[in-house]
């Protein structure tokens, strides 16, 4: 494709911030169409800080035929329906997490698109990080040796005013809480890491620090096939934040990746560092308190994809996986028993 190409935002919330930023820093490659919310206010006050054109109905992005994708930036249970009507109007999909709020929207998503031969593609940014992906390369090329152990550290904080918005944290509207909607951008890191495990025993719990439905304690472990056992420690309720953490023991040396700080030690004697910050990376009281230089890198991502015709780096099928452990370690809190992963 020559020129730039055109694309409409549907959801101007707290997170379409750095998508906003992101669409400007790639001015270059990208138009924006028009931008839709709901509220009049909040398309007002978008336009005004952004300068990106507002319209009042979805239907004037989704019935333009000069529009060719999307990025859908709504809560949680509207994804299964907005999707769908993308589908049908023939636009591709760049979607804020998680999926949907439920397990069958979430395959619906996925499912809706594929049948439309249309390309999703899923901002879940944690993987594009310098050293997340120095950690990825060093995996594949067996530098740490057979994996061991491992464990995935989210002791995050979110404050009563995070939560005073109308459905937050709640399961209606949400789905669910650390997992689906914190935890879920460090999980899908390991997922992409290490794989799904074969089974799951989890606990899960509603704190009481605040009015929500939805888990904000977890403790998991994870059994694979072949041997590696891992632990999965997540929170909302951990004043005042920490960095969140992952951490792999293998045969030949061991990695600690601290939001965006990795750091290993192997056995030979050699030590590998890379990435930049160890800070929370809004894991504080401010969910926002982040750059966009990994927002942008996946809507930069995206349109490769669809100026080339591959799958992105993060398609909905590939997001489905974290959606399956998400899914299976609720499910054994549920039951207490130890649960299977679902298949894809």
């Amino acid at each position: 494709m020559t020129g730039r190409r055109r694309v409409g935002v549907i959801g101007l919330g707290m997170a379409a911030t750095p998508h906003a930023q992101s669409l400007l820093d790639l001015a270059d490659r990208v138009e924006v169409a028009g931008c839709f919310s709901p509220s009049a206010e909040r398309r007002a006050a978008f336009a005004a800080r952004f300068g990106l054109p507002a319209v009042d109905r979805a239907e004037a992005i989704l019935d333009d035929p000069t529009v060719s994708a999307v990025l859908l930036l709504t809560p949680p249970d509207t994804h299964a329906d907005l999707v769908a009507r993308c589908a049908a109007a023939g636009k591709h999909v760049l979607l804020e997490k998680p999926l949907d709020a439920t397990p069958a929207g979430c395959r619906a998503v996925v499912e809706s698109m594929e049948r439309a031969g249309l390309t999703l593609g899923v901002m879940l940014q944690h993987r594009f990080r310098a050293a997340a992906e120095r950690l990825a390369e060093l995996l594949r090329t067996g530098a740490l040796g057979r994996p061991l152990s491992a464990s995935v550290v989210v002791r995050w904080w979110r404050d009563d005013a995070y939560y005073a918005q109308p459905g937050r944290g709640m399961k209606a509207r949400d789905g669910g809480g650390v997992l689906l909607t914190q935890a879920i951008h460090t999980l899908d890191l390991y997922v992409s890491l290490l794989g799904l495990p074969r089974e799951v025993a989890a606990f899960a719990n509603t704190s009481g620090l605040r009015p929500i439905d939805t888990e904000d304690v977890v403790c998991a472990a994870l059994r694979y096939d072949g041997g590696l056992l891992a632990t999965v420690d997540a929170t909302t309720a951990a004043y005042p934040g920490y960095p969140e953490r992952i951490e792999i023991a293998g045969t030949a040396g061991s990695a600690l990746l601290t939001g965006d700080r990795l750091e290993v030690q192997l056995r030979s004697g050699e030590t590998v560092q890379a990435g930049e910050t160890a800070g929370t990376l809004g894991g504080g009281a401010d969910p926002m308190a982040f750059s966009n230089a990994h927002h942008r890198a996946v809507l930069a991502d995206f349109l490769d994809a669809l100026d080339h015709g591959t799958q992105p780096r993060v398609s909905g099928r590939e997001a489905l996986k974290v959606h399956r452990l998400i899914e299976a370690i609720l499910k054994s809190s549920e039951s207490g028993a130890v649960t299977t992963v679902p298949e894809g």
